[in-house]
């Protein structure tokens, strides 16, 4: 593995899989059912049909509601616990195993922010899609995790070590946006939804971006454990502050050229705040 990437894939794949080994019942995606739900709310206004589609992200439930609604729909996951529960193929986006012009729909959902290359991920998503095919697509993005981010901090602080790679770099909208042209997608749109969850406890919070296999991949993270004195500390303060955790999730839309598109419009981005999204975490 390259020391100049940022993850490293073999970790992403055990943590994948150890999120999706997890009893049923036993962990709360809720992120990835908010992802799913918008992203097929925003392919239901779309008024053209689609027969093969592409679903990148298994444990969302993303593929089996493909399904469900009459398409022929491969599952695609890093990890291979969700790739084989989906039936589909395990691999990295950006090593995707699929031949360009297959399919005419590619979702992805919950994955995005944690491939190697997403550049080349957005480039072989549109390749692998046919003429006026779609690409929806929703990761969580910059201005994440805001209170984890301070809680750690502080933990840090206390243990004397100085600031450690202990979270992921986040994109933005605009850089997303960005993205999509250069890997040649048409149309390009990135946007913004924000979810707000109060959490009782900093513990609670790590379980659910555990179950969801966000923990830190980090190629050249920091391995060493936090002292438990520090930890505690920073969990009393989080606790201490009652203010809601915030999630910034971006969706991304954007169509394989074809000569029948019409022409864009001014590319912007707009944010959209769920002010009904604030809900209690145990």
């Amino acid at each position: 593995m390259s020391e100049d990437l940022p993850f490293d894939r073999r970790l992403r794949r055990l943590r994948r899989d150890r999120a999706a080994a997890a009893p049923d019942g036993s962990s709360d995606r809720f992120l990835w059912r908010e992802m799913t739900d918008e992203l097929l709310d925003r392919l239901a206004f779309v008024r053209r049909p689609f027969a093969r589609a592409l679903a990148i992200g298994g444990g969302t439930g993303l593929v089996e509601r493909l399904r469900a609604s009459g398409l022929a729909a491969l599952a695609v996951d890093p990890g291979h616990r969700f790739a084989a529960a989906a039936g589909g193929l395990q691999g990295d986006e950006d090593h995707l195993p699929v031949a360009d012009g297959a399919l005419d729909l590619a979702v992805a959902a919950g994955t995005l922010d944690g491939v190697n290359d997403l550049p080349g991920a957005l480039l072989l998503i549109r390749r692998a899609l046919r003429p006026d095919g779609l690409f929806l697509g929703a990761f969580v993005g910059a201005g994440s995790l805001p209170r984890l981010r301070a809680a750690l901090a502080e933990a840090e602080a206390l243990a004397g070590g100085g600031a450690a790679p202990r979270l992921h770099p986040q994109i933005d909208a605009r850089s997303a946006g960005d993205l999509l042209q250069r890997a040649g997608f048409a149309l390009p749109v990135a946007d913004t939804v924000r979810i707000e969850v109060r959490y009782r406890s900093l513990f609670r919070l790590v379980a659910d971006l555990r179950a969801m296999g966000a923990s830190n991949i980090l190629a050249r993270r920091d391995k060493r454990p936090l002292p438990r004195a520090a930890i505690a500390h920073a969990a009393a303060a989080f606790a201490a502050s009652g203010e809601p955790e915030r999630f910034e999730l971006i969706f991304l839309s954007g169509w394989a050229p074809s000569p029948d598109q019409p022409k864009p419009a001014a590319r912007g981005s707009a944010t959209h705040s769920l002010a009904d999204a604030l809900r209690p975490r145990g």
